[in-house]
């Protein structure tokens, strides 16, 4: 893809922007409906280095804002997947996806899914249990002609080889041999680490999540749109399929790295994490179970998941 300039502004003839400053300044820009897919994974109000915390319904407020120009630029048949974890206080956590679904649902949208997005690897909580999911939550107008495209993105089957066993159909595979529908709980890892994709930004989303999204809901030389695009990612997804991707970012560090990475997908240079890759096993990798510390502590018994019932104490019921 050699021809593919990196623009600086919006424009309908343009491949691939990072705009550097508020999306709501790059959203003007935008005609109506011009926009196939929207997905972007908005600060969480939790006070990381790019943002401002702000009180919840502030926070709430200036959402609404963006959300309602991204509807305005979102074409009859298109989607907007906002993508969100837990805001937190004082160790209560609030989702932000269920207070922000009445927004999209005044502006006349149909929630499609919910999708669950779950992964390993975060901040360990001593107060409650960690948290290892954050949710997508999939919209689209009050029609039936969205686009989904669902072939592009099925997994391999868990029994390929299974059959019907009665029936006018017996003898005959009972699956689709392209693969089944992916469900609506993503198991991706995330960018941590070792991570191939892995930069300075600390909020970073993996490429396969929206790739997953790109393929389904959108069709070659369709616009991405990403108003909060911070390194990029949504933009590489949408140039390594032949789409068109934009997204705006305020902190220039930011912008620089989604330029240089949005240059290497141009390029075929980009290293990415492939679609439907395994996840890492420690064990087949190689790796020894190490004994836990707790066990050097004399006297010191850890009670094990699925350990035989009887070993519990068992109260009077």
């Amino acid at each position: 893809m050699p021809s593919i300039k990196i623009a600086e502004k919006f424009g309908i003839d343009e491949n691939a922007v990072i705009f550097h400053g508020s999306c709501l300044d790059m959203l003007r820009d935008i005609p109506d409906g011009s926009i196939q897919l929207v997905v972007t994974s908005p600060p969480y109000n939790i006070g990381k280095e790019y943002e401002k915390k702000l009180d919840l319904d502030t926070y709430l407020s200036q959402q609404a804002k963006v959300i309602r120009e991204c509807v305005r630029c979102l074409s009859n048949n298109g989607s907007i997947c906002w993508q969100v974890g837990n805001y937190v206080k004082n160790g209560s956590i609030t989702p932000l996806d269920i207070i922000l679904f009445p927004i999209f649902r005044d502006l006349g949208l149909v929630m499609r899914n919910r999708i669950v997005w779950h992964f390993e690897h975060g901040l360990h909580c001593s107060r409650r249990f960690s948290g290892r999911y954050e949710t997508i939550i999939w919209f689209t107008r009050d029609t039936k002609d969205y686009v989904f495209n669902l072939d592009p993105v099925r997994v391999p089957q868990k029994y390929p080889a299974k059959k019907y066993f009665k029936g006018p159909k017996a003898g005959q595979y009972s699956c689709n041999p392209l693969g089944k529908n992916p469900g609506d709980v993503w198991d991706i890892p995330n960018v941590k680490c070792n991570h191939v994709e892995k930069t300075e930004h600390p909020c970073q989303f993996p490429v396969e999540l929206i790739e997953r999204l790109v393929l389904s809901m959108t069709n070659k030389g369709d616009w991405v749109l990403d108003p909060f695009v911070g390194t990029g990612t949504s933009v590489i997804a949408a140039i390594r399929h032949k789409r068109k991707g934009a997204g705006a970012e305020t902190e220039q560090k930011y912008v620089d790295i989604a330029r240089k990475r949005v240059q290497g997908a141009i390029d075929g240079t980009l290293k990415t994490r492939p679609m439907n890759k395994p996840k890492y096993d420690p064990l087949r990798g190689g790796n020894k179970p190490v004994p836990p510390p707790c066990e050097d502590i004399k006297g010191y018994h850890q009670m094990e998941l699925l350990e035989q019932q009887g070993d519990y104490p068992r109260g009077n019921s």
